[in-house]
């Protein structure tokens, strides 16, 4: 090869023996590289989500005190609705464990809620995903539960020393078992490959053929509880269509989320009891 066409694809080779060295890499090591990355760029996109959140606080200094005494305001009432829903939460709480003891059944599983602040947004055609400020620090667990005041976020993928990874609800790559709601029967639910920009969306399967739904008239998927993976009742998003599968033993359908999930700036994490007590 003349001298001036090596010079040209020097570049070529070299990327290509990188390739080369990576795969043939131990699959240990490539995880331990990956993760000690992560570890690093963690703190700088720490640091960035406190500099924002002080800067959204030194911006709110700024309102008039007309405004913080209506946001003051409609405080206090929300505090007062919570309260009473609070009392009510207490008593059927106090229901469900009598009738556990009378009817002999094991206890509800228990979660330890965990508010934590978002980091960072990744949104791509394959997967969606958020960066939260807790990890291991803060006990959060692989596996667990992500809502927010709208239903479900997602599940915890990845924890690190002091941040963790959100698989949003859209994302292809998280399952739930589900239920329509008003009916017990479950249904699977999945995400979809949705696009950068546009509004999420997912899909739905082994929906029973006695269930009919249009456009105008949506009805809301909700957790079935099954799996024990998300507490019942969480609202996942809007059956929008559905449609005889293939097989027609069931049907098939669309499901349209919240479109507030790109936005999120602070989510909740469930951390199961049995697990905070461990760690």
């Amino acid at each position: 090869m003349p001298p001036q066409r090596f010079d040209q694809a020097k570049p070529f080779v070299t990327l290509g023996l990188v390739l080369l060295a990576w795969i043939l890499l131990p699959t240990a090591v490539k995880r331990m590289a990956r993760v000690s990355f992560f570890e690093l760029q963690a703190p700088f996109e720490t640091t960035a989500s406190y500099i924002r959140d002080l800067q959204t606080f030194w911006a709110l200094k700024t309102r008039p005190k007309n405004e913080l005494i209506e946001a003051g305001r409609d405080l206090a009432h929300l505090n007062a609705s919570y309260e009473v829903r609070l009392q009510q939460d207490a008593n059927l709480r106090a229901e469900l464990v009598r009738l556990e003891r009378v009817l002999q059944l094991p206890p509800t599983p228990g979660y330890r809620s965990e508010v934590a602040r978002v980091v960072r947004r990744d949104f791509s055609s394959w997967w969606q995903q958020l960066t939260i400020r807790k990890g291991r620090n803060y006990g959060i667990v692989e596996g667990a539960p992500v809502i927010y005041a709208g239903g479900v976020v997602g599940r915890i993928r990845e924890v690190y020393a002091y941040t963790s990874v959100v698989d949003l609800v859209s994302s292809p790559g998280v399952r739930i078992a589900a239920a329509v709601e008003g009916d017990t029967r479950p249904v699977s639910y999945q995400g979809g490959i949705n696009p950068t920009f546009g509004p999420a969306f997912a899909t739905v399967e082994y929906v029973p053929l006695d269930v009919f739904v249009t456009s105008a008239t949506p009805r809301r998927l909700v957790t079935s509880g099954l799996g024990g993976v998300f507490p019942p009742n969480l609202t996942i998003g809007y059956l929008t269509r559905v449609e005889p599968s293939t097989d027609g033993l069931f049907k098939s359908g669309d499901v349209k989320l919240d479109a507030g999930l790109s936005d999120l700036s602070e989510v909740t994490v469930l951390v199961p009891e049995a697990t905070a007590q461990r760690d």
